[in-house]
């Protein structure tokens, strides 16, 4: 039995879950609810007063909270200490939104004016982009940006260049290519014109290999359609600490960008990484995205638990998980512009959580992450919301709405939000079966149909919800809230005792993959494998015989 689960804190928890009411009940009998359970700060306004929780309940889960030492877990990120154990590095995320005077060190050195430098010279090349300085082998200025990486090198700067369309410049489109799949990049390319196309390649060790092997049939398509080996300089640029692999691709060693080992890729947009973004919203909205993020870090770093927004997320999204056996989490999106939040999210938090061991090696005895999925409101209510109200299981829900739309148009918005409100308040209070039965006494049926009918119109309510509002959608609260959500990942990781840093469950896979890779390629049929594995390979060579 892990120390976790001994803890007398958790215990205690166990049994206040089998005790709280209904929380129809606890609104009824506390008007001040709302009042006792929001907190606003950065922007961003959080109602968790729809969550299973009364005082007792939060005091629990500080005191949980206090016995892991999350105070010093979170003193000994932003300090630069060695947390990602494992892989033996600091987990720095947050000096790349630092202030320029901070002084923030790795073995001994002060990396804020390297973040710095990277950062003037991202301007420098977004200005000379945007300006129509930067010209094309025939002299033509770009039209188009592809991007070209995988994971955090790919979801970041998609969603939050999506998020923002709004701050787009007007002379450019962006366009990101991740999936090996022959088709995805084959797609982008057919509506571009290499002469005033630039690629922008992001891996640390430009050798990932969906991404090189993306960048180099998009090297080929540029070179047969007219381009030299020299002209490779003016269209291809690198986000990688592989300087030498950059240069021998043909990329300009001026026009590489660096990358950190104190920088995971799911943490990444924050720095050259995010490059796509500055290209598209400006680089002054760029460092508006930082600003938004470094000040949910100081609130991180400096509220109380009690205050802190990160911390009662993430303690409450565990006390679902762990006291409820809620297994999944859904997020839900009240606006256009943020539709792909749920997937960014989801590999923020399934990749850095998804463990089953603690950091000292003993097995977890105890639920850590959830399935986080979502979409997009109102469409989901007319799918999936269906589980979310009358499903067996319980799938605690985050709402995101902005208070104001960047396209205001009649009623859309009020609809928009009213949909919204509704949503969480059915999930809270739910319909009795007297309320159902109600509905249907001026109804023709029979008393027996009526009474089958409100059955089936029954719904337990109680299930949790956050609404997450901000006035409106920009740079500076979208940087605030994918902050809110790193921490957020970060304090559970941290209670749970697991190392919310590496990914090693995503490699195996991929060395498998490289294997079949190379009998795919082979002559001969394969039959070192198990069946399965040879059956498939095999069928798959024959296709391609």
């Amino acid at each position: 039995m892990t120390r976790l689960i001994q803890s007398q804190h958790w215990q205690n928890l166990q049994l206040m879950a089998k005790h709280l009411p209904h929380m129809r009940q606890m609104f009824s009998e506390n008007p001040n609810r709302f009042d006792q359970f929001s907190l606003k700060t950065c922007g961003l306004l959080l109602d968790y007063s729809k969550n299973r929780i009364d005082d007792a309940v939060l005091a629990a889960l500080f005191a949980l909270a206090k016995e892991a030492q999350l105070t010093q877990k979170v003193q000994a990120m932003f300090n630069g200490d060695i947390i990602n154990t494992t892989e033996g590095r600091a987990v720095l995320h947050t000096a790349l939104r630092a202030d320029a005077t901070d002084d923030i060190r790795v073995n001994g050195i002060n990396i804020v004016p390297e973040v710095q430098a990277t950062l003037a010279k991202m301007e420098d090349f977004v200005e000379r982009v945007t300006q129509g300085q930067w010209r094309g082998y025939t002299g033509k200025t770009i039209t188009d940006i592809v991007s070209i990486g995988i994971g955090g090198s790919f979801l970041g700067p998609k969603i939050v260049s999506e998020a923002l369309r709004p701050y787009w410049s007007k002379s450019l489109k962006c366009h990101y290519v991740a999936n090996v799949d022959g088709t995805s990049l084959t797609e982008k390319l057919n509506k571009l014109n290499n002469e005033t196309t630039l690629f922008i390649m992001s891996s640390k060790s430009f050798s990932t290999q969906e991404t090189l092997t993306n960048t180099l049939s998009a090297k080929d398509w540029f070179l047969a359609n007219g381009a030299a080996q020299a002209d490779v300089a003016k269209h291809f640029v690198a986000v990688s600490s592989n300087v030498a692999k950059a240069t021998e691709f043909g990329i300009d060693a001026d026009n590489i960008f660096p990358m950190w080992d104190w920088v995971g890729g799911r943490y990444s947009l924050w720095s050259a990484i995010g490059l796509p973004i500055a290209l598209m919203i400006g680089m002054d909205n760029f460092r508006q995205l930082l600003r938004g993020a470094n000040q949910m870090d100081t609130h991180f770093k400096q509220a109380p638990a009690e205050e802190n927004m990160p911390v009662i997320m993430a303690l409450i999204s565990l006390w679902h998980s762990n006291f409820y056996q809620a297994q999944s989490h859904v997020v839900l999106t009240y606006d256009h512009y943020l539709r792909g939040l749920p997937a960014y999210f989801q590999q923020l938090d399934m990749e850095s959580n998804g463990k089953s061991v603690t950091l000292n090696g003993t097995d977890v005895d105890y639920t850590t992450g959830p399935v986080i999925w979502g979409g997009e409101g109102t469409n989901g209510q007319h799918a999936y919301h269906q589980l979310l109200h009358q499903g067996t299981g319980l799938i605690p829900a985050d709402f995101i709405l902005p208070l104001q739309s960047h396209n205001p148009l009649g009623e859309h918005h009020v609809q928009l939000a009213s949909n919204c409100f509704g949503q969480t308040q059915a999930l809270m209070q739910g319909r009795t079966y007297d309320e159902a039965k109600a509905e249907l006494s001026a109804s023709a049926l029979s008393e027996e149909q009526k009474d089958l009918i409100a059955k089936h119109k029954f719904m337990a309510g109680n299930k949790p919800s956050n609404t997450l509002l901000m006035d409106k959608l920009t740079p500076a609260t979208l940087g605030a809230m994918i902050a809110l959500y790193e921490h957020r990942t970060f304090v559970q990781g941290a209670i749970w005792d697991v190392n919310s840093f590496d990914q090693w469950g995503v490699e195996l896979g991929k060395n498998l993959g490289n294997d079949i890779l190379t009998r795919l390629n082979a002559d001969e049929q394969c039959q070192a494998l198990d069946s399965s594995s040879n059956s498939l390979i095999n069928l798959f060579k024959q296709a391609h015989i």
